[in-house]
């Protein structure tokens, strides 16, 4: 069965494939269906309700069930920034938003905080719209520091600066580590259980 993924965000596509594929379902993006997506407005003040209203749009112009996710990086020293606003967290400062820019405002407003007090979370929020109606959402969450320095060529987003131990960043372990712990791992892997249910 075939699923649109409303995101022009090639790591997310395989990422959705690798853990939602067992269920025999093929993930597309716009480009791959030949079709247009709208840019969709992030007004929610959740990940839950952003990734909904990209589900929605997408689902409403393709008729195909639509996926889409919104997540991002919970700093605790930061008062829980970037939060929804993660990918474009370097914005503000006239940079343009992308994973370099948002790593490098990441480690200045941390500059002078002592690696105890630089614990964060990741977060992530999938939901699944259906030509029907039929509407679904999963959560997941990992728990980690911030480093005082990117390593590691593996991942994306903020994943060089996420420590998952005292060793290893994100960006440093294997794609089957990253999926054994990592917040949209487990939001997917919550999704695939609810999916499962529907499409038997």
């Amino acid at each position: 069965m075939i699923f649109l993924i409303a995101t022009t965000n090639k790591n997310k596509k395989i990422e959705f494939s690798r853990i939602l594929g067992p269920l025999g379902i093929e993930i597309r993006t716009a480009d791959e269906l030949g079709i247009s997506l709208p840019e969709v407005e992030e007004t929610g003040s959740t990940f839950e309700e952003n990734a909904l209203l990209k589900a929605r749009s997408g689902c409403q112009v393709s008729g195909y069930p639509t996926l889409s996710d919104d997540s991002g990086l919970c700093v605790d020293a930061l008062d829980g920034a970037p939060g929804i606003y993660s990918a474009r967290f370097s914005g503000d400062d006239g940079e343009n938003g992308d994973d370099e820019a948002n790593n490098r405002k990441l480690l200045r407003e941390l500059k002078d905080v002592p690696m105890p007090e630089r614990t964060a979370h990741y977060a992530c929020s999938v939901a699944a719209v259906f030509p029907d109606g039929r509407e679904f959402t999963s959560y997941g969450e990992c728990r980690g520091w911030i480093g005082f320095s990117e390593r590691g060529s593996n991942g994306f987003g903020y994943d060089p600066l996420f420590l998952i131990d005292e060793n290893h960043t994100f960006a440093e372990v294997s794609p089957e580590v990253k999926d054994s712990q990592s917040h949209r791992s487990r939001a997917l892997q919550e999704m695939c259980h609810i999916l499962e249910g529907e499409l038997r």
